[in-house]
């Protein structure tokens, strides 16, 4: 169930690892680029400004961290020109990108999502906004291209406990400020956990 607060002036929603599935899912139903682009966004915390960057020549395989790490030039959160920086991307989200990129027989330099901001973060609406129709379940309404990268970071942070100096480095937070609004409060089920160990 998308988990909501809608005290401040823009509504935040959180995405369960299922729920991001079902939005994989439904945006690609229109299309696999579109199913990239979510998981960009969801599995590997990019900006919805970012998703256009990167393509097969910006992913490598780190032998060292044994992970998949692409670079990607997005918001520099101290301000001034765009920021270069290795993201992770998760082994599940690696192989899809290589297949896709076998599919669409797209060469080394083109980039994966072929789409501008906008239409990024309308596919995101479009998805949500049928996963509306089809639960009946209207907080979907309320999902938007940036709660994907707060459920990434929200999850990792909070859930999966990754300490903040790697999250800032992958997914391009420059200071602790500008981290600290994804540090939310932990699912029910993470306090289970926590409490009993």
């Amino acid at each position: 169930m998308v988990r909501i607060d809608d005290s401040d002036d823009v509504t935040k929603c959180w995405l369960s690892p299922d729920e991001l599935d079902r939005l994989e899912r439904t945006a690609g139903e229109d299309g696999w680029e579109r199913e990239v682009a979510i998981q960009l966004m969801g599995r590997c915390g990019l900006r919805a400004s970012e998703v256009s960057y990167p393509s097969d020549s910006n992913l490598q395989y780190s032998d060292d961290g044994e992970i998949w790490l692409f670079e990607v030039q997005g918001k520099n959160t101290k301000g001034g020109s765009k920021k270069t920086r290795d993201a992770w991307m998760p082994d599940d989200v690696a192989d899809d990108i290589h297949k896709y990129s076998r599919e669409r027989s797209l060469d080394l330099s083109d980039p994966w999502v072929d789409a501008s901001t906008p239409s990024v973060r309308r596919w995101v609406k479009e998805a949500a906004h049928t996963i509306a129709e089809q639960t009946g379940d209207q907080r979907w309404q309320s999902v938007s291209s940036h709660d994907l990268r707060r459920s990434w970071a929200t999850y990792h942070l909070v859930e999966r406990q990754v300490d903040v100096r790697t999250m800032m480095s992958i997914g391009g937070w420059s200071d602790y400020s500008a981290i600290e609004p994804y540090l939310a409060e932990p699912t029910e089920a993470r306090i289970g956990e926590a409490m009993r160990t």
